[in-house]
């Protein structure tokens, strides 16, 4: 019995280093450098649904592998980089964008840091405007300049 899950153990470990080889090996045939690029291109540009901070390119998940040779097909096929990416989107929403298009569900992701930039700018201003104002209040009259000077004068 010892044998037994000994040998599935190992031949578990095989499976999972032939399918990470597999996929690191995965190779595409063009015969126009133009969709080659185009291809490049768009991998670069799609982010994979499982693994969320890699583009097609980069994941070796199996969904980045199947959503790349659907890509290749659709490219052999005559599809248009924006067919494609269309494509894409409506089947997986527009989290596969890298660079999502601007519209109301996308406003915080585009303006969110510039109105937090703006924000911390307007607290830095308001806050050195605050102190230069405190100094101002802490600067003497001329009346109580002169009773400082002659408080100062009748202890000498």
């Amino acid at each position: 019995m010892a044998k037994l899950i000994s040998i599935l153990a190992l031949l578990m470990a095989f499976t999972g280093s032939v399918n990470a080889y597999a996929a690191a090996s995965e190779t595409h045939e063009f015969t126009d450098p133009v969709m080659q690029k185009r291809y490049q291109s768009l991998v670069k540009e799609l982010r994979c649904p499982k693994c969320q901070n890699q583009n097609l390119a980069d994941s070796n998940s199996q969904i980045a592998i199947d959503l790349r040779n659907e890509v290749y097909t659709m490219l052999k096929q005559g599809k248009a980089d924006m067919e494609i990416t269309s494509y894409m989107v409506d089947r997986y929403g527009d989290f596969v964008l890298y660079r999502p298009k601007i519209n109301e569900l996308t406003y915080v992701l585009w303006f969110g840091p510039a109105v937090i930039l703006l924000i911390g700018v307007l607290i830095v201003v308001m806050v050195a405007l605050k102190k230069s104002a405190s100094h101002k209040e802490l600067e003497l009259s001329e009346e109580q300049q002169q009773k400082l000077d002659k408080i100062l004068a009748e202890k000498d």
